[in-house]
């Protein structure tokens, strides 16, 4: 295991069981590491079907988590794209109209 994990949400940020993994490729800057972990723990949340793990699940779990986090740092460091990065705040922009035309606020 490498160093401790975080179950919940990471201070000052706002994280659900329920939310989307978002897209990490090609953004300016290039996705953080807590970008990474929060989608690696969301993956294995939603493939293990538990928010927090039992003490007796705690060690694959996290095993889990870092293997994933792992994979997609990766990936995302081999991907070639000729497309313009996006940028954040634009794209943040654009779910919160979406988020609005869905469910009204």
């Amino acid at each position: 295991m490498t160093g401790p994990v975080t179950w919940g949400p990471k201070p000052g940020s706002i994280g659900r069981m329920c939310r989307n993994i978002r897209t990490l490729h090609n953004f300016e800057p290039p996705a953080t590491d807590d970008e990474v972990h929060g989608a690696a723990l969301q993956y294995v949340r939603k493939i293990s079907g538990a928010a927090k793990p039992s003490k007796a699940n705690e060690e694959a779990f996290a095993e889990a988590v870092a293997a994933v986090e792992h994979a997609t740092r990766q990936l995302l460091d081999a991907l070639v794209t000729t497309a313009p990065p996006r940028d954040r705040e634009v794209e943040a922009v654009k779910a919160r109209a979406r988020a609005a035309a869905r469910y009204g606020s």
